[in-house]
């Protein structure tokens, strides 16, 4: 099985499915990467702050597929977007990750009330220059944020992160990602559990239709809308169900269906607002 790419502004390609390690024991992720890579996962989405680094690279080291063939993010945190600390921050996590390189390196929030995310982008820039990340971008940046980061530097994310699920669809970030060349990687894709997702009539319709569960039936989805997605899950055998999208295509009306379950509001955030994040 083939997992399809999307093209990056820069010229660069991203697995549109991959595995995300947000919240995985730092006792299990080594485990967990490998069965991911076992399975046919090859884009891993990590993050200094999960504390999970190791466990990646460790998974990666003893899988034996080439470099080239992975795809590997993580992400700077909060507290390291000042001076020179985003570089020393990159090298701490390639150190843990035992990489020479990251293929995507992410500032994680905005954190606005500091005023320092310009900083932490122009320090992004001199980072893929000198070669420590083939491509940079943004995770739970807003218009605002991301028109300022573009104003100052003249250099435009590849992808912006963000929460993104059926109820949440964040349309204003998504049509300036869109106008702009930003890619939108969904965090979050199937709403952490925190509504019950799976028992609307529009998921669990087409779920019954297409004989694939809710689950499946969400991540296709995101598929079709062309979102970049890395559920997580520790068991295999939900591995290998998250992996099984390909063999089947939703309707336009099913689509809609799915696309009308935000209403609108704002009132489907799961997770902290960016402007919140400090």
């Amino acid at each position: 099985m083939t997992i399809p790419t999307v093209h990056l502004n820069d010229g660069y390609e991203i697995p549109q499915l991959g595995y995300g390690v947000f919240k995985v024991p730092p006792t299990d992720t080594e485990r967990a990467v490998t069965e991911a890579l076992e399975v046919g996962y090859r884009h891993i989405d990590t993050a200094a702050i999960y504390g999970n680094e190791e466990g990646v690279g460790a998974a990666i080291a003893a899988s034996g597929i080439a470099r080239r063939d992975l795809f590997i993010t993580t992400k700077l945190w909060n507290d390291r977007h000042d001076g020179d600390q985003p570089r020393a921050a990159l090298r701490e996590s390639l150190d843990k990750l035992d990489l020479e390189m990251v293929d995507l390196y992410l500032v994680h929030w905005p954190t606005p009330a500091k005023d320092d995310y310009v900083h932490a982008w122009q320090q992004l820039i001199e980072l893929r220059e000198a070669g420590l990340a083939r491509s940079i971008g943004v995770s739970n940046f807003l218009v605002p944020h991301l028109e300022r980061i573009v104003a100052v530097t003249g250099v435009v994310p590849v992808v912006d992160q963000i929460e993104l699920h059926p109820a949440y669809q964040q349309r204003e970030v998504t049509a300036w990602a869109a106008g702009h060349g930003v890619k939108i990687e969904a965090w979050g894709p199937l709403g952490q559990g925190k509504y019950d997702l799976f028992g609307l009539p529009a998921v669990k319709d087409a779920a019954a239709a297409h004989r694939k569960t809710p689950a499946q039936v969400v991540l296709r989805w995101h598929i079709q809308k062309g979102n970049i997605v890395f559920p997580k899950s520790v068991r295999r055998e939900r591995l290998e169900e998250n992996l099984d999208v390909f063999d089947f295509s939703l309707t336009d009306a099913e689509v809609a269906a799915i696309d009308a379950l935000d209403p609108g509001d704002g009132s489907g955030r799961v997770s902290a607002h960016p402007d919140e994040v400090n």
